[in-house]
């Protein structure tokens, strides 16, 4: 890309960091949390833009220009910092559905991996039922039994307190520990990261696939309805992290590997980070509201279809028109070279 393009395309974000660097330097000037936030990732679009400038050996004027601009920034965004909780409540508002949207090619394919092969599960087990075995031992299978037996349904709290607090701890250390090696194994070269999303999926099928055919649906469904929606979604978003960090190892672009896999894990681990609060909230509705028999089951699927559209609705639109969120090609440019 020459210069001259580069500068049409690009100038108008350098020139809005300009302005809000202008008002943090001023003894008054202050910029609201939104506003604060929108500024940091434009900075770290700036860096790229200054690296991309010196990189193409671009005029001496603007890459000083924009290295100007980069300490600047620097010295305002270390100075300014927002409070945790106003960070924290920023990025599960804004920022990480934002994310998730910039990564959703990854998003897609790791939905894929992990539904399609637990549909097909599920089919070949209503044709054949003794499938399930090739995916769960029988004593497994046995448990998945008494678990949802309608025998052994109890009406109203299936569970006093004290055990509903410690099965919400329990599923916590689960759900993580299933989310991590799915998203950890990707250092694999994404293999590991697709083995457990295939394993996962086929596991739901078998379970859903043998159970339907026990006749045991109704306390099944209207179990996993609830939490299933932040659970499965909290997977496959760990997947995707993992097959990001596997293909910055496979195509690096014009980076060393090294360097493409520090990249990406910036983003993956940013991914982690909400994957983390979805399923503490999967972990308590698993614990609190999944177990409860008191509602008839229309009620609890018009709940769980509730809590899908909630968990669609925040990852499609949560973070949209907010001034940090802005569409340029070069963003998702990691390989350092340029799309144009």
């Amino acid at each position: 890309m020459k210069q001259g393009q580069f500068e049409q395309l690009y100038q108008p974000l350098w020139q809005v960091i300009e302005l809000q660097i202008i008002e943090l330097e001023k003894p008054e000037g202050k910029l609201k949390g939104e506003e604060l936030a929108s500024f940091a990732s434009r900075y770290r679009r700036l860096c790229h833009f200054h690296a991309l400038a010196k990189d193409r050996h671009y005029s001496s004027h603007l890459v000083d220009k924009l290295g100007d601009l980069v300490v600047r920034g620097h010295q305002q965004l270390y100075r300014r910092k927002q409070p945790f909780m106003q960070q924290f409540t920023s990025f599960i508002v804004a920022g990480f559905p934002r994310l998730v949207r910039e990564q959703q090619s990854y998003i897609w394919w790791a939905t894929a991996l992990l539904y399609i092969p637990g549909l097909l599960m599920f089919l070949a087990i209503l044709w054949q039922p003794d499938l399930v075995y090739t995916i769960s031992p029988p004593e497994q299978v046995s448990q998945y039994e008494s678990m949802y037996d309608p025998q052994n349904r109890v009406l109203g709290s299936a569970r006093d307190s004290e055990t509903n607090v410690q099965m919400f701890g329990f599923y916590i250390s689960n759900n993580i520990g299933v989310s991590f090696r799915t998203f950890a194994s990707g250092i694999l070269f994404g293999v590991g990261s697709i083995f457990f999303l295939v394993f996962n999926g086929l596991l739901m099928g078998a379970v859903a696939g043998h159970l339907t055919n026990a006749g045991f649906t109704e306390t099944f469904f209207t179990f996993v309805v609830g939490h299933g929606s932040f659970e499965l979604t909290a997977i496959a978003i760990s997947g995707a992290a993992g097959l990001k960090l596997g293909y910055s190892l496979l195509a690096p672009g014009n980076l060393t590997r090294k360097e493409s896999l520090k990249r990406a894990s910036k983003i993956a681990i940013q991914l982690v980070y909400g994957v983390i609060v979805m399923l503490v909230i999967a972990a308590f509705i698993e614990a609190f509201w999944s177990s409860n028999n008191i509602l008839d089951p229309w009620q609890k699927y018009l709940v769980g279809g509730f809590l899908w559209a909630i968990v669609i609705g925040y990852l499609v639109f949560s973070g949209r028109g907010l001034r940090g969120e802005t569409a340029t090609p070069a963003t998702k440019d990691e390989s350092g070279s340029a799309r144009g």
